[in-house]
């Protein structure tokens, strides 16, 4: 008797009163988990860029030691040379604001300007137009940049270098996380296949795109990028131009963009260089932007990530902007993932949704 109640399907009622509690202790759950949200994408996204490493020594260890020795590496690769680098970017910065308020390559792009007979022939025409071109604008654009962008790099590694110990527990929180992924992923992605309400193959397609396009941010942009900082920062230590760390983070983060990347630094650098008449420096470092773009581009950066993610250009720009926009540093990485979301969703609603939604 027992046995027959327990197995009676049940009620409408039920079910709904079921789905109700359900739904509220997911929301529950969610404002719980909602603090570390951006720990935890960062804990995956790390988790799915290490796991290979992980699988690796795991045949040889047993699973603890091996998830032990992958969390010391990832602290060996990201913690110790990120500390380094917000000590160090928080004097860079200071000497960029420096260097905007007192540097005379303003001064000199200005007299630039002045004398070059194409820009006085173009201040003819937009004065006829009604319109009043002064030099000085440019030159007063460009420190002010410089200034502002240098304070806010300098107020921002200098919060970062404050809260010391609130970062060291968010990373160690972390790494504590990224520990039991390790072993527990393939559980965890089972049981989450297992309560969603969608069909198996509509959860391994969202999933699988899910781990691509984390793919390519960690691979393909991130580590591209970051080789393309030292680089870009390597060189501008050659020529002796300021902040050269600074720089090469910009140029790292910049990487991330399609279509500019680095040149929105390379290019007016070797402009400069050109104003500064420092003719052979400028055109150097004009040359080696076209060859590491190229290189990383085309060569490099296909090798690491294959052609499995396809996304329009203009989307991932607008993406990464966005993303910038909205949620600061991290955007670089949730635009593209919600970005990805979108896309692999409206492909599953037009391949077997349409229909049905078109009948309600």
């Amino acid at each position: 008797m027992d046995t027959q109640k327990a197995t009676r399907p049940p009620s409408p009622v039920g079910i709904k009163y079921f789905l109700l509690v359900f739904l509220i202790s997911i929301f529950l759950f969610g404002r719980i988990l909602w603090p570390f949200w951006s720990i935890l994408i960062l804990s995956f996204l790390l988790t799915n860029l290490f796991r290979p490493i992980y699988i690796f020594l795991s045949r040889k260890l047993p699973e603890s030691a091996s998830s032990v020795l992958t969390c010391l590496l990832i602290i060996a690769i990201v913690f110790i040379p990120l500390i380094y680098f917000i000590l160090a970017l928080t004097d860079e910065a200071l000497n960029l604001y420096n260097w905007g308020r007192d540097s005379r390559v303003a001064l000199r792009l200005q007299l630039f300007i002045q004398e070059s007979p194409l820009i006085l022939q173009l201040q003819e025409q937009l004065r006829e137009l009604g319109f009043e071109f002064n030099p000085s604008q440019i030159s007063d654009s460009f420190s002010y940049l410089a200034k502002k962008g240098g304070m806010l790099l300098y107020s921002q590694a200098s919060a970062w270098a404050a809260n010391t110990l609130q970062f060291l527990f968010l990373f160690f929180f972390m790494i504590l996380i990224i520990f039991f992924l390790l072993i527990d992923q393939p559980k965890l992605i089972d049981y989450m296949i297992k309560i969603s309400p969608l069909p198996e193959d509509e959860n391994h397609i969202l999933i699988e795109k899910f781990q691509e396009i984390a793919n390519a941010i960690l691979k393909g942009n991130g580590i591209c990028g970051l080789i393309q900082g030292i680089l870009g920062g390597a060189v501008f230590s050659i020529l002796a131009l300021n902040s050269p760390l600074l720089w090469g983070a910009i140029m790292a983060i910049l990487a991330f963009l399609p279509i500019f990347g680095v040149g929105l630094v390379m290019v007016p650098t070797s402009l400069i260089l050109l104003l500064s008449d420092r003719t052979g420096a400028g055109i150097f470092l004009f040359i080696f932007y076209i060859i590491l773009s190229f290189s990383m581009e085309y060569l490099v950066k296909p090798k690491m990530v294959g052609t499995q993610v396809e996304m329009h250009t203009l989307l991932v720009f607008l993406s990464i902007i966005g993303g910038l926009s909205v949620y600061g540093v991290l955007g670089i990485i949730y635009g593209p993932l919600i970005i990805t979301a979108f896309l692999t969703l409206s492909d599953i609603y037009l391949k077997r949704y349409e229909q049905y939604v078109k009948l309600l």
